[in-house]
């Protein structure tokens, strides 16, 4: 399966957000190349939010280009067999930290956004931190830290609010 089929597939089976989902869905079905920084007119992107919910807190990037608190996250790559493989990898990379592991269930959320260069049709997923995580700052951030859960507001844009939100209903 490739991961054009894998994204329909996960699209597809995401229950919420319906009119979000269906413009993934028409993204995918006009642009053969949409899940590719190439693609001019957007692209899927996948990101995880590091979360350590025994200590009640996430993990943030302070994103090198955007200049922004975000989740960790990025453009899918040909070697990503799924949208989650993508996620976890970005995940991974950006935080350093090692064994991290995908909230069960699939995506917690969609967030579609410009950026300087396109349209980021974001699959958003949340990774659990293992027991004495230690994170790493990658090149693509600033900054790396853990934030509260009630410090997160203070910090972030909505979007990874809302991430936060629907990512602690599902615990």
């Amino acid at each position: 399966m490739s991961l054009h089929d894998d994204a329909v597939l996960v699209l597809k089976g995401y229950e919420d957000q319906d009119e979000l989902r269906q413009v993934y869905l028409d993204h995918l079905a006009a642009h053969p190349d949409g899940l590719w920084k190439s693609c001019g007119d957007g692209h899927i992107t996948a990101s995880a939010l590091v979360i350590d919910p025994a200590r009640e807190r996430v993990l943030l990037t302070l994103h090198r280009k955007l200049r922004m608190w975000l989740q960790m996250g990025g453009h899918c790559e040909p070697e990503d067999a799924t949208l989650a493989a993508a996620a976890l990898r970005e995940g991974t990379e950006e935080s350093g930290v090692a064994g991290l592991t995908l909230l069960p269930g699939g995506p917690v959320r969609l967030d579609r956004h410009l950026t300087p260069c396109a349209w980021h049709l974001d699959v958003q997923y949340a990774a659990l931190a293992p027991a004495g995580a230690v994170e790493a700052i990658s090149d693509e951030s600033l900054d790396l830290r853990w934030f509260g859960y009630a410090e997160v507001a203070e910090v972030a844009d909505d979007s990874v609010v809302r991430l936060l939100a629907a990512t602690r209903a599902r615990l």
